[in-house]
């Protein structure tokens, strides 16, 4: 009798990873949009506040650099646990690729609203003050001239985050929420089959390449503009 090959798991459970890696996907794509949402209004608000800015107030930027402070450095597995309230009133449900989709949108925002701020600081304060010359705005400025400016790094910045999110939505499994790190853990490490987690491993580190690959190019083209 012949014995089994590397990859006979995977082959056997290949529609379970055909559904995995699309479960990973839309945990990650949606949460990269929420997340990238939420963090921009985040970001510019920290920006915008930042005493002597645009909008500056100590108050309004203390309150909202606590709130990212408190909740950025919490381990996404502790997160997951701390906002289950949370998730059962807004999604229904603690477990699940949604309620995974929910919790990592949240985590990310606070993350995104740090990488959105410091890329809006560095941009050239003499831009800003050219605007002010002419008599623009405030809100015009900010929209129309400090986040144009600052596009560039903020798309690397979201790309950072990509992989980050990609990471997270591998920690699904903690609550079944399905994805490629819920498959290598449940048909490959819980089954001592090497292939599949082999084949999972490839799967993740090709989907970080590809989105690492669109953002530098987007970044690229934004910054030859």
């Amino acid at each position: 009798m012949a014995g089994k090959g590397f990859f006979d798991g995977f082959l056997d459970s290949v529609d379970v990873f055909r559904e995995s890696i699309w479960q990973t996907l839309f945990m990650t794509g949606i949460s990269l949009v929420v997340a990238g949402v939420l963090g921009l209004a985040l970001g510019i608000a920290l920006y915008a506040t930042r005493p002597g800015n645009l909008f500056g107030s100590r108050w309004v930027f203390g309150i909202i650099g606590f709130v990212v402070n408190l909740v950025r450095p919490i381990p996404f597995v502790i997160f997951l646990a701390a906002i289950s309230p949370l998730q059962r009133v807004v999604v229904g449900t603690t477990i699940g690729t949604t309620a995974v989709t929910f919790a990592i949108s949240l985590a990310a925002a606070f993350a995104v609203a740090r990488i959105v701020e410091q890329s809006l600081v560095n941009v050239d304060p003499g831009v800003v003050e050219a605007a002010r010359a002419v008599g623009a705005g405030r809100v015009s400025i900010l929209l129309k001239v400090v986040v144009p400016e600052g596009l560039g790094p903020l798309v690397l910045g979201y790309t950072f985050i990509f992989i980050g999110i990609v990471d997270m939505s591998a920690q699904a499994s903690l609550v079944g929420g399905g994805g490629l790190g819920e498959y290598a853990i449940t048909y490959g490490s819980q089954r001592y089959d090497n292939g599949i987690i082999v084949v999972s491993v490839v799967a993740i580190v090709v989907i970080v390449q590809v989105g690492q690959l669109v953002g530098n190019r987007i970044a690229r083209g934004v910054m030859r503009r």
